[in-house]
């Protein structure tokens, strides 16, 4: 086993600094984001080995992905494509609410498939981790999720999945039924309410979703903590008091908290908190990726604020 496996896209990220609308912004950040890389170099950080896999152009943001993936400690599988590395900007329009835009039909990312994933990296894995971003994508990104789910089951690799639904990318009539099909083959399940919401009865999620298939159901909610059930067992962690800078990655960063302690044995219950730690940390640190902590963040987050 080679701990946990994840693909899709991650595309260059042009972020304005501070606060305000886009057309005032004085300068820019250029960094890199994507859902599936930021969960493999979030385990990463946290001890775990991680493989990402991942189509990108052949220009400068897509050697760039190449290099910060594989830096932060991550098994970087990077396919170079003929078409161009996908873009996103992003803007705080005001200290309450961030915006995002997408340049990214027709990229590099959005051309995975099938082919592109083999089914022997797939079964060496312990853990395959897969999004509900990929499958908006395009057909083939689609069925290089599906194909590898099942590559896995058939293979006893635990399928976790976060459902990740991007309203920008495909209406929620076209996600639900695809998502809900996901849930339902997958061992661990990582939703919002809202996402869960697309498909399920919200009365109680947990249940709901658990309904479906999987074992392992956390539901993520923010300033609220999580909520989960777990081999049958009901926990609630509730959320730990930080001051948000940037709440961008900070889904990212609790689901890869909960499989770097479930890829090292950890229970339920310990996964849960070092999600919650993880998503926590992320928060008070600028960009997608860059707030993922280490142990000793996580170990440093309740104590005392100076460092000697």
């Amino acid at each position: 086993m080679t701990g946990l496996l994840t693909f899709g896209e991650t595309m260059g990220l042009v972020a304005a600094d501070g606060i305000g609308p886009l057309g005032h912004a004085k300068s820019f950040s250029f960094g890199i984001g994507g859902a599936e890389s930021n969960v493999a170099m979030g385990v990463a950080r946290l001890g775990g080995a991680a493989t990402w896999l991942g189509r990108v152009g052949p220009d400068a943001t897509g050697a760039l992905i190449g290099a910060r993936i594989a830096a932060a400690g991550v098994r970087t599988l990077a396919i170079t494509d003929e078409s161009f590395t996908g873009l996103m900007v992003r803007h705080r329009r005001s200290g309450e609410f961030a915006q995002v835009d997408y340049h990214r039909a027709g990229s590099a990312g959005s051309r995975l498939s099938p082919a592109d994933v083999p089914a022997a990296e797939v079964t060496a894995a312990s853990i395959l981790h897969v999004t509900g971003i990929t499958p908006a994508l395009s057909e083939s990104a689609r069925a290089a999720v599906f194909q590898s789910i099942e590559t896995a089951r058939a293979a006893g690799v635990a399928v976790s999945l976060d459902l990740n639904y991007r309203a920008k990318l495909w209406s929620r009539y076209d996600a639900a039924p695809v998502l809900r099909d996901l849930a339902s083959r997958a061992d661990v399940v990582f939703a919002s309410p809202s996402e869960a919401g697309l498909f399920v009865d919200t009365a109680d999620i947990p249940a709901e979703l658990a309904k479906l298939g999987p074992t392992e159901v956390i539901v993520k909610d923010g300033g609220a903590g999580c909520i989960a059930l777990i081999d049958g067992e009901r926990h609630t962690v509730p959320a730990l008091p930080v001051t948000v800078i940037d709440p961008v990655g900070a889904g990212d960063a609790f689901v890869a908290g909960y499989l770097a302690d479930r890829l090292a044995g950890a229970a339920p219950l310990e996964r849960l908190t070092t999600a919650i730690a993880s998503g926590a940390f992320a928060v008070t640190v600028p960009g997608d990726c860059e707030g993922a902590p280490t142990r000793a963040d996580l170990a440093a987050l309740t104590g005392d604020d100076v460092r000697r």
